[in-house]
C-alpha cells in the first residue's frame, strides 16, 4: 500500500458504517497499519472481528455501545464518522418522515457518536468526519441530502473550535461522486404531479447512469487515510479534481450562476423521445 507511520504504536480507531463502501476500505486501511480497528453499524456483513451493532439514530444505543468499547478498549484514538445515507426527490412531495429518517442518521447519528466518544479520547486524538462535496455544491431533487451535508459541516467547524484546547483535532472530508452502494441504497422518491412532470425521473436516471464514472471507494478511501495522517489536520478537505476546481472558480463567479448551471445540468430537463423538453 505504501503507508506507513513512524509511530507503530497501536491505536484505537472506531469506524461507523465500516460494514460496506468508504468504510469497509477504510477498515481494512487501518488493520493494514496493525490498528485496533472497530466496526459500528446495524449489520456486520464482512464479518469483522470487532464488531458492535448499533443504529446510530438512536441516542440511547449510541451512548450504550461507545460505553461499552470504553470498557472494552479504555480509550479511541480515532473517530470515523462515516454512517450515512442518501435520499432524493421533489421536496414539496418528499414525506416529511423521510427526512426526519435522513437527518436522525446522517446529522443527529454524526452529533450522538461525537458527544459519546469524546469523552473517552485522550489529547492528540483525532475525529474525521465523511460529509460530501453535496455540503458545497446543492443538486436539485437532492436537497434533503445536500442540507444535511452542510449541517453536518457546520456543526464540525464549530466543534473543532471548541476541542482545540482539549488537543483533539477534527476535520470534515467531503468526496465527491463514489463507486459504493450509495446510489443503489438510496431512498428514491419519484412522486410528482402536473408541475414537476417526468424530470425528476430524468434526474434520477441522469445521475445513477455516472456510475462507472465514479471514483473507487478504495482511491478514496486511501486519500482519507493519508489526510488522517497529517499532523495538523485541515479544517476540510475535498476529494475529486473536479469539484476541487469548481470550487476554486466559485470564489470569482456569482453564486446564481453556479445554481444555474447546476439546474440546467442536473435539473432534469432533458428532451424525452418526442423531441419535447419534459418541462
Amino acid at each position: 500500500m505504501g503507508f506507513s507511520r513512524a509511530n507503530k504504536e497501536k491505536r484505537v480507531v472506531v469506524i461507523t458504517g465500516a460494514s460496506s463502501g468508504i468504510g469497509l476500505e477504510l477498515a481494512k486501511l487501518y488493520l493494514e497499519q496493525g490498528d485496533e480497528v472497530i466496526c459500528v453499524s446495524r449489520t456486520n456483513k464482512e464479518n469483522a472481528q470487532n464488531f458492535y451493532k448499533c443504529d446510530i439514530g438512536l441516542e440511547s444505543e449510541v451512548k450504550d455501545t461507545f460505553d461499552k468499547i470504553a470498557r472494552d478498549y479504555k480509550k479511541i484514538d480515532l473517530l470515523i464518522n462515516n454512517a450515512g445515507f442518501g435520499l432524493s426527490g421533489v421536496l414539496e412531495l418528499t414525506p416529511t418522515s423521510d427526512i426526519k429518517n435522513l437527518f436522525d442518521v446522517n446529522f443527529f447519528g454524526a452529533f450522538y457518536v461525537y458527544k459519546y466518544a469524546l469523552k473517552y479520547m485522550p489529547k492528540k486524538s483525532k475525529i474525521i468526519n465523511i460529509s460530501s462535496v453535496c455540503a458545497f455544491f446543492p443538486l436539485p431533487y437532492r436537497g434533503v441530502y445536500c442540507a444535511s451535508k452542510s449541517a453536518l459541516n457546520s456543526l464540525f467547524f464549530s466543534a473543532r473550535m471548541e476541542c482545540k484546547n482539549l488537543g483533539i483535532q477534527i476535520t470534515n472530508i467531503c468526496p465527491g461522486d463514489t463507486k459504493t452502494n450509495f446510489t443503489k441504497n438510496r431512498v428514491k422518491i419519484l412522486s410528482t404531479n402536473e408541475r414537476y412532470e417526468e424530470r425528476i425521473k430524468n434526474a434520477t436516471l441522469s445521475l445513477d447512469s455516472r456510475e462507472d464514472k465514479r471514483m473507487s471507494a478504495t482511491s478514496v478511501a486511501k486519500k482519507i487515510y493519508k489526510i488522517g495522517e497529517k499532523k495538523k489536520l485541515p479544517s476540510y478537505k475535498i476529494i475529486g479534481f473536479k469539484y476541487k476546481t469548481l470550487l476554486f472558480f466559485m470564489r470569482f463567479l456569482p453564486f446564481n450562476a453556479l445554481l444555474y448551471f447546476t439546474e440546467k445540468y442536473f435539473g432534469g430537463n432533458k428532451p424525452n423521445k418526442g423531441g419535447e423538453k419534459s418541462g
